[in-house]
């Protein structure tokens, strides 16, 4: 197999590994806590270098999202100020009446960002 082709499978498992090494199975773990069977710890440790960058940079964009989750109260803060400048009543429904479509888009993708549960790191879905 050409060392570029990366298997779905394999990233998908280090997508859901901790890499805690327990002793007492010679494996790693799932994120749950689980310990890898022997055929998880086999099928991991033959990810290639291809397959651990991609695992790598979907960690990253999770992480990003994570860091984007955390932002977007003060985001929120910043993109509202503006609009509650022009206001003498100063509430969220007149501050959205000012807003054009496209800062309503951002206004609602922000909202979205707080309200919404955060997600579980999956593989590909970031």
């Amino acid at each position: 197999m050409p060392e570029t082709e990366i298997r779905p499978h394999i990233v998908a498992l280090l997508c859901d590994s901790n890499f805690k090494y327990w002793r007492d199975t010679k494996t790693w773990s799932h994120v749950d806590g689980r310990p890898f069977t022997k055929e998880e710890q086999a099928t991991a440790l033959r990810a290639t270098r291809a397959e651990f960058e991609e695992f790598a940079a979907q960690h990253s964009r999770y992480m990003e999202y994570k860091r984007t989750l955390e932002e977007a109260p003060e985001a929120l803060d910043r993109f509202l100020a503006p609009f509650m400048d022009q206001l003498t009543t100063k509430n969220l429904g007149n501050a959205v009446e000012l807003m054009t479509k496209d800062e309503r888009v951002e206004f609602d993708r922000l909202l979205g960002l707080i309200v919404e549960p955060p997600r579980r790191f999956t593989p590909y879905t970031f």
